[in-house]
């Protein structure tokens, strides 16, 4: 059998023995027979088990003393007949293992295992179970007294006669193994590694230790172990068990510490072979780490690190660097190493970003001056079709390899566990000078910029792109960059990897620049969206994220030299910038952009980003690049929207063209192999171009997200009021560099924004509306859902009708999900505006296409079509409260069946899917605000008299003496009786069966619930379960959202009487929470953002409920607050110092406001205490109301 298709096709390291000469006059048939005439004799003599001395001499008269010509016979012999006389050796080797005469059997073992060795390379043997134990065993004691020997001479580095046989025992064992190896057991394997990695361990000691003066063989001994140890991991190594794991981890974290110790590794090929198998062996092993590295990784790290100069430091590889200094690098021939001029034209291979370019006398930046470099390393014979450099000697191709396999390995302990990873950070990517080429202080970046190896910087790139995806980039948002001169003498992790990232910028715009190599410049690009997505360029130097725009703008602009990778590398560079223009928004590329419009840029120029990427969204004929350029334009629009306000001419025009010429683009234009392809990407485009209409729309309108017309009553509060965070809404333009308009500045904005909605409706709509594609009727329709009503209300009527009937008619006839999905949102946008309503038809036909698609199968449908639900519900809400005090006028009957549908619609849907039960609860505590709820009972039969329904309207509902308008209303109310108890069981429900989002919305619509004038909320009977669920989420939900929103909840009723019963358990449970808050525990870090709302809240909500105090009769309560007075006493204290001084006229309404409430809270308790004749106690609290005047 031919080792080469053993082990991955991979030849053993060994010199086998060659197949002897017939020697004399000997045939064929006669060296056979002589074979079996020695085995039959040494058979027939060791039946009766002789003496070992005896057994010596019988395997040196019969074996060994004829080695040559049973060589020779072996291959000519049937394997069984091989195998079985090799098994008679072996066994006769056991015996002799225990023998006293140890040099006359180390003698004879020697010449053993170098006929086996020969036998086993020269002939096809049998190998089952039983021949594979006792192999393995007999090696393992031979071994053994080879390397006891040397060990009690201590003289194995020079003792070829002993390492050569154990070498030898070694490749013999290796390759039966690999006769055997499909029918062997995981045991068996794991029994193969236990010997080799205790070989291995045996050289641990003062041999390796000492590895500078050890032989080649003993290297070759080693590389031969870790080549056996690798092939059992690629083999089984997801099965071994996990104390062999450790062990093997341990043995090899040994060995590397050896290496790091002695800093410099010895370059020469027996060496480099065996340090190519040992990085391998490693990189099999942490494949699988299954996590027991912690211990090993930053050792591994140190070791790893040596190996990225392996084989250039004490070479002439004087590697081409581009370096910071002033000084000027020397560039003629003279000064030089080595003459340059008379080198041959097939000399060395350069990275082509470092070939040296000179443009007449003049010398470029200080990163384009390069030193020449004179020998190259490539990392495999395959790199001569990669590189234009020679093949180099086989010595460099070793050196490469290791350098290789060591960043390899780096990879695999990044992906073991990237977040432990990260503390390597400092020790592998370069905090300065990163374009200064430095032998001794290597980095992956110092690799990907300098070696002269196509692979070794292509792998460099891999691992750098490894170390920035994941939960790196949630540890780089602490980065912060300071210059080195105000760091001072202890420089924090923030800075470190502010530094870091500033340098990783720096070389990687630089290899952008100059890299030339296709596959390598697509990495790089990569490497760079990772990090811009990773960066927080607000902490960073201003001026980064614009170096990073221009940078690769200009690559763009400068284009690619290989025609066939130039689209792909031009679509991967687009969306780089793309990545760039998505970074929230910079002042400095702000007024970079403004630039180029007021220097009219986009009107004939062909520089710039915007003029590049309009130009680059008109290339039909390359998709893939148009495509990507669209998406650019839409980050830019939604980024910097008062850029792209100024560019509508050429967002319109560009979009109107794509559009347009898309449906007479001949197939073969849009590159695709067959006609579905073609399609889709053509498809992709043209929803590309629609949605960025639509971002330029929204950024033109000043859409800011839905309108919300609810009222806060958190923003009532002066203690809240001040905390309330913005919302931010994904879907809407950033408007973070816009200062505030004026009056007529929004007027002006109002005007132009209608009229670019005009022009869109008029031009680009009936394209795109009812056009083939779904993809693009959703992003149309989209567009809708990113209207103003101040904009939509100052469109022409019919513009507005066409509006709201495309968004109906989408919703409930077009029979993809998507478009009714993106219709459903449109109507929930619209539906906020306040005018919608005063049509009863539009109102209808709104509910109808939300309900419609509700019951959609599909769960993203019903999520849209909920929320706009939830949103009319609001809406709806507030023109109840408008019709309540008469200022508008409805259908009676169609205002009831409207409100009946959506209760019940908000019913069902509060036990579907989380993120839908979640608008469903919102839309019901909206209509709970204003519904007018009477509860009573039929007297003497009168039914019309005496029973009022559920929902009663008031105002405008017209002469309440109408018989038929109230028996109507008794009609509703018959089948609606429940609506209110249903209500409250579905937000009861939620709370224990929904996600957070639920339960906040359930808190929130409990908050609507309290505001209802007319409930009568101590008459519920399930007034005490909706306090008691408020109070366990406000004192245990992990969620400070939720807590926040539960505290606010339960300062909603106004009076005590609200509370009822459950006053003294809201009022001491509260209490509770305010005196333990600040010994709370903060399980999330995305709680810390809302530990001041909370506080505030919780604030806002104690002092309302004291507020209430004084109106109490309840005993418990007076006994409760005697015995919180000194922490309330404190508390209080504490609040009063903090509300500061009343100088500022700015702040001086707001602490007004604060110190009415304290004082009115103050005055509440002051009362509790002198009615309960504690007038110490009131007296204290006195003296701070007094405080306050």
């Amino acid at each position: 059998m031919n080792l080469d298709r053993l082990f991955h096709n991979k030849p053993i390291n060994h010199n086998p023995a060659k197949k002897p000469e017939i020697i004399g006059s000997l045939s064929m048939s006669s060296v056979v027979r002589l074979w079996r005439t020695a085995f039959l004799t040494l058979r027939d003599e060791t039946l009766a088990s002789p003496p070992r001395a005896a057994v010596l001499h019988l395997l040196n008269q019969l074996i060994f003393s004829q080695s040559n010509y049973l060589l020779n016979a072996a291959p000519h012999l049937p394997s069984h007949e091989i195998t079985s006389d090799l098994m008679l050796l072996m066994e006769l080797a056991q015996n002799l293992s225990n023998s006293e005469w140890i040099e006359d059997v180390t003698l004879a073992f020697i010449n053993l295992s170098q006929l086996i060795h020969g036998i086993s390379h020269s002939s096809t043997l049998e190998m089952n179970s039983t021949s594979w134990d006792l192999m393995l065993d007999s090696f393992k004691r031979i071994v053994k007294i080879f390397l006891g020997k040397a060990k009690t001479e201590s003289t194995l580095i020079g003792n070829v006669a002993i390492i050569k046989p154990t070498k030898q025992c070694l490749e013999s064992l290796r390759f039966l193994f690999g006769l055997y190896q499909a029918a062997a057991s995981l045991s068996e394997y794991e029994q193969l590694l236990s010997f080799v990695l205790e070989v291995v361990e045996y050289f641990q000691g003062d041999y390796l230790s000492d590895y500078h003066t050890i032989s080649g063989a003993v290297c070759e001994i080693l590389t031969v172990a870790f080549s056996m140890t690798g092939e059992v991991y690629s083999r089984v190594g997801s099965s071994l068990s996990v104390e062999t794991r450790k062990s093997t981890i341990e043995v090899l974290r040994k060995v590397m510490d050896i290496l790091a110790s002695k800093s410099l590794l010895l370059e020469d090929n027996i060496s480099a072979r065996f340090y190519n198998e040992l990085l391998h062996c490693l990189h099999l092993v942490l494949t699988e780490p299954r996590g027991y590295l912690a211990d090993h990784v930053a050792g591994f790290v140190a070791t790893l690190r040596i190996f990225f100069r392996y084989g250039l430091v004490n070479k002439a590889h004087v590697m081409n660097q581009a370096t910071n200094h002033k000084t000027e690098v020397v560039s003629t021939s003279q000064n030089l190493p080595f003459d340059v001029s008379n080198r041959s034209r097939s000399g060395a291979y350069r990275p082509p970003h470092l070939r040296r370019k000179v443009v007449g006398n003049q010398q470029h930046k200080d990163e384009e001056r390069l030193v020449s470099s004179r020998h190259e390393i490539i990392s495999s014979d395959s790199d001569c079709s990669d590189n234009d450099g020679p093949m180099m000697d086989s010595s460099s191709v070793h050196f490469a390899k290791a350098r290789l396999a060591a960043i390899i390995c780096i990879q695999d302990l990044c992906q073991a566990d990237p977040k432990l990873f990260t503390a390597q950070w400092t020790l592998l990517l370069p905090s300065n000078d990163v374009l200064q080429h430095r032998n001794y202080d290597a980095t992956l970046m110092s690799c990907l910029l300098f070696d002269p190896s196509l692979k070794v910087r292509t792998a460099a790139a891999s691992t750098v792109m490894t170390m920035l995806d994941g939960p790196a980039s949630i540890s780089l948002q602490v980065a912060e960059y300071r210059e080195h001169s105000k760091c001072g003498s202890f420089t924090s992790l923030s800075s470190s990897l502010g530094h870091i990232l500033m340098q990783l910028h720096l070389g990687t715009l630089y290899l952008i620049k100059h890299e030339t190599n296709t596959r390598l410049l697509a990495l790089i690009f990569k490497i760079l969206v990772l990090l811009v997505s990773s960066t927080p360029y607000s902490r960073m130097s201003p001026e980064l994220l614009l170096n990073v725009i221009s940078s690769v703008q200009s690559k763009i602009d400068d284009g690619f030299l290989l025609h066939n990778d130039r689209n792909n590398l031009q679509a991967t560079a687009i969306n780089c910038l793309s990545i760039a223009l998505s970074v929230s928004a910079s002042t400095h590329v702000n007024n970079m952009l403004l630039g180029e419009i007021s220097t009219g840029s986009l009107e004939g120029q062909r520089s710039g980003v915007l003029c590049s990427l309009f130009r680059l969204s008109e290339q039909l004929s390359s998709p893939s690049i148009s495509l990507e350029a669209f998406q650019a334009l839409k980050a830019v629009a939604h980024n910097y929207p008062n850029v792209m306000a100024l560019c509508w001419e050429q967002v319109s025009s560009v979009i109107y063209e794509v559009l347009s010429s898309s449906s007479d683009v001949s197939a073969r234009l849009w590159r695709g192999s067959i006609e579905h392809c073609v399609a889709s990407i053509k498809e992709r485009v043209m929803t590309a171009a629609v949605k960025v209409l639509d971002e330029c729309l929204r950024a033109i309108s000043g859409f800011r997200g839905t309108e919300d017309l609810s009222n806060d009553k958190s923003l009532d509060s002066p203690f809240t009021s001040d905390y309330v965070k913005t919302k931010a809404v994904s879907s809407a333009p950033s408007y973070s560099l816009e200062s505030p308009a004026t009056t007529s500045d929004e007027s002006k904005k109002c005007m132009l924004a209608s009229d670019r909605w005009l022009e869109a409706t008029i031009k680009h709509m009936p394209i795109i509306i009812n056009h083939s594609s779904s993809m693009v009727r959703a992003a149309s329709v989209t567009c809708f859902a990113g209207m103003t009503s101040s904009v939509f209300f100052s469109l022409p009527k019919d513009k507005q009708e066409y509006i709201i009937s495309s968004s109906i008619n989408a919703a409930l006839n077009d029979e993809v999900p998507s478009v009714r999905s993106a219709a459903c949102r449109a109507i929930g946008v619209i539906a906020c505006f306040p005018q919608i309503y005063h049509s009863t038809e539009v109102l209808e036909k709104f509910i109808h296409a939300a309900e419609h698609n509700s019951r959609d199968s599909l769960v993203s449908v019903r999520i849209t079509a909920s929320w706009a639900l939830a949103n009319i519900c609001d809406s709806l809400s507030h023109f109840l409260d408008e019709l309540h005090a008469g200022r508008c006028s409805i259908e009676y009957r169609k205002s009831s069946e409207f409100i009946s549908l959506l209760v019940d619609s908000g019913l069902r849907l509060a036990r579907d899917n989380d993120k839908v039960k979640a608008n469903a609860v919102r839309g019901l505590g909206n209509l709970s605000r204003s519904i007018q709820i009477t509860i009573g009972l039929p007297v003497r039969g009168d039914a019309v008299d005496c029973m009022h329904s559920k929902i009663e309207y008031c105002g405008a509902q017209g002469p309440k003496d109408h018989m038929e308008e109230r028996l109507h209303s008794l009609e509703a109310s018959s089948g609606s009786s429940d609506w209110l108890e249903q209500m409250v069981q579905a937000f009861l429900s939620c709370v224990t069966t929904g996600n957070v989002k639920v339960q906040w919305n359930v808190c929130h619509a409990l908050s609507n619930l309290f505001l209802n004038k007319t409930l009568k909320l101590r008459d519920m009977d399930w007034a005490c379960s909706v306090f008691s669920i408020l109070l366990l989420l406000l004192r245990d939900s992990s969620n400070f959202k939720i807590r926040i929103q539960a505290a606010a909840a339960l300062a909603v009723p106004e009076t005590i009487n609200d509370y009822g019963k459950s006053y003294y358990d809201v009022v001491r449970s509260v209490q509770h929470v305010v005196e333990n808050f600040k010994t709370d525990q903060i399980l999330k870090p995305s709680n810390f953002k809302y530990w001041i709302s909370l506080e505030k809240q919780l604030t806002s909500t104690m002092l309302h409920l004291l507020g209430l105090a004084s109106t109490s009769d309840q005993r418990t309560i007076q006994d409760f607050l005697i015995k919180k007075a000194s922490f309330l006493e404190i508390w209080i204290r504490d609040l009063c110092s903090s509300l500061g001084d009343t100088s500022n006229e700015t702040r001086h309404l707001s602490l007004d406001q604060k110190k009415e409430v304290v004082s009115r809270t103050i005055q509440s308790l002051i009362k509790v205490y002198e009615s309960s004749n504690h007038r110490l106690i009131a007296q204290r609290f006195d003296g701070m109301a007094r405080s306050l005047v």
